[in-house]
């Protein structure tokens, strides 16, 4: 959960706002639903990006095309490599 000023990506209308729809269009189906579903978009690590949209907009969309539906990854798939990097990296995230 991030502890800086965020932009609701999901309520105000702007550039965080239309970064974020851009982005969002790349994700595969199954990453509509948050893996974390009780924290608000605003508190999540991702919306630390939200006060620079061009930033976000391009770190997301690279990610974007990392998982695209059309590879043979799935979001299973792209949680377990997160989880062996975090670890091998000793960071919580």
């Amino acid at each position: 959960m991030t502890w800086i000023k965020t932009v609701d990506v999901t309520a105000e209308r702007g550039p965080a706002r239309d970064a974020f729809l851009a982005y969002n269009k790349l994700y595969p189906k199954e990453y509509a639903q948050p893996s974390q579903p009780g924290i608000p978009p605003e508190g999540r690590i991702g919306a630390s990006h939200s006060l620079l949209p061009d930033v976000m907009r391009h770190a997301f969309s690279t990610f974007g095309a990392a998982i695209a539906p059309d590879l043979p990854l799935s979001r299973k798939d792209h949680e377990m490599i997160a989880t062996a990097v975090s670890v091998t990296n000793r960071c919580r995230y």
